[in-house]
């Protein structure tokens, strides 16, 4: 060590500035490589996972369906794009990569089920008695006479002028999209059974993942599928009373740019010190303290000002899908905050005047925090400690790699 101490004080001082340089692009670059090792990585979607199975009317068969699916032609059009860009065929028309399909009804619903037997089935009640009363129903295949129909649309905002993403306002209906994450249990037959008995046919799809991919996983598949001008995904135990739906809507379109893009999550913040709360563990508490902490460290600037990150109640304009769900890397818990990070680093659009014309542009998709009504559900699978640490060390190494360029605004 002595020997070491000598050789320093000896070194001239541009040898020594020399040193720290490159012992700082080591450092670098180590911290780059292990990041690529360890950083999560989307695994690959299954030919039967593109696939969707539902019921039929006057038949107790299931039928197998293939998924429509926005982002496969999002994914043709981006590269596309990027050969063209690589050409620099600059002369030819290149699609724009935040695109998508025009909305086929007016909300989609996302449930991620693991072994939910027990618990689905009350909140597809809620749910669907919410939905045919508020949205009414559309079957996909041909219009039906019979299906319900909502008494009336509920009025929400709108901007003086209409963006071009804007839902028709002759748009109506739903669907539900239960990705099954390799359920060991009844969870597929208690959805399907429910659709038989409510006429849910071609309205309530089940996609079964034939290998676990976690709630992050399950989420973005879902909402890779959905048909709605908004997309909500919701946890399957019905822990938020799903009519705050409407405060959510309401809330998005209070935000959305000129693109109509925008996103609106369920808050249960302004419960901090209720009994809601106060009945959960000290330790549950102390990690949940904890765990925003690092979070408000960690995140970028509109992320950490966010109080509830995990609630799993979260909408999305259908405009801000391309800008958010191709770029998803986790798969686990602390998927929540990679939406949110990933919408607020979306590109800019124009801002637009009263008069419709353009006034200036606006960085990233805007978040609209909404208190819900929530109560806890027993039958988590959050193990409290085990998992708190995973999302600890979770979003330490997701924010490194997007700092890093690990992660990027590219294919996955």
């Amino acid at each position: 060590m002595n020997a070491i101490l000598a050789l320093v004080a000896e070194s001239p001082p541009h040898h020594l500035f020399l040193g720290m340089v490159l012992l700082l692009a080591l450092a670098f670059y180590s911290l780059f490589v292990l990041l690529h090792l360890v950083a999560p990585k989307p695994r690959a979607v299954l030919p039967s996972e593109r696939t969707y199975i539902t019921t039929q009317p006057n038949s107790k068969e299931y039928v197998r369906r293939q998924l429509p699916c926005w982002h496969d032609r999002w994914l043709a059009e981006r590269r596309q794009s990027e050969h063209r860009e690589l050409n620099r065929d600059l002369a030819t028309f290149i699609p724009d990569t935040g695109s998508i399909e025009p909305a086929e009804v007016l909300v989609s619903v996302v449930f991620p089920a693991y072994n939910e037997e027990d618990r689905i089935l009350p909140t597809l009640k809620e749910a669907v008695e919410y939905l045919d009363e508020t949205y009414g129903r559309n079957t996909y295949l041909k219009p039906d006479n019979s299906a319900k129909r909502p008494r009336s649309r509920p009025p929400t905002p709108r901007r003086h002028v209409q963006p071009e993403n804007a839902p028709r306002e002759d748009l109506s209906g739903y669907e539900i999209i239960i990705v099954n994450d390799g359920s060991s249990d009844r969870t597929v037959d208690v959805a399907l059974q429910f659709a038989r008995e409510q006429g849910l046919h071609d309205i309530l799809r089940v996609v079964t993942l034939e290998k676990n991919r976690g709630k992050g996983g399950s989420v973005t598949h879902g909402l890779r599928h959905v048909r709605g001008a908004y997309a909500l995904f919701a946890d399957a135990d019905g822990a938020s009373r799903f009519s705050d739906l409407a405060k959510l809507i309401e809330g998005c379109e209070e935000v959305v740019d000129g693109a109509y893009r925008g996103v609106a999550i369920g808050s249960r913040g302004h419960l901090v010190g209720s009994e809601a709360v106060v009945k959960r563990s000290a330790l549950r508490n102390f990690l949940m303290r904890s765990f925003h902490l690092i979070l408000t460290i960690l995140t970028p600037p509109a992320t950490s000002r966010i109080r509830d990150t995990q609630c799993g109640f979260k909408l999305f304009s259908r405009a801000a899908l391309p800008h958010i769900i191709p770029y998803m890397h986790a798969e686990g818990w602390i998927f929540d905050i990679e939406m949110l990070m990933l919408a607020e680093s979306a590109p800019a659009v124009p801002v637009l005047g009263f008069d419709g014309a353009v006034i200036g542009s606006s960085p990233g998709i805007k978040v609209a925090e909404v208190p819900i009504d929530w109560h806890e559900v027993g039958g988590s699978k959050l193990n409290v400690i085990q998992d708190s640490v995973k999302m600890a060390v979770g979003l330490a190494v997701l924010r490194a790699s997007w700092m890093m360029g690990v992660y990027r605004r590219r294919l996955t």
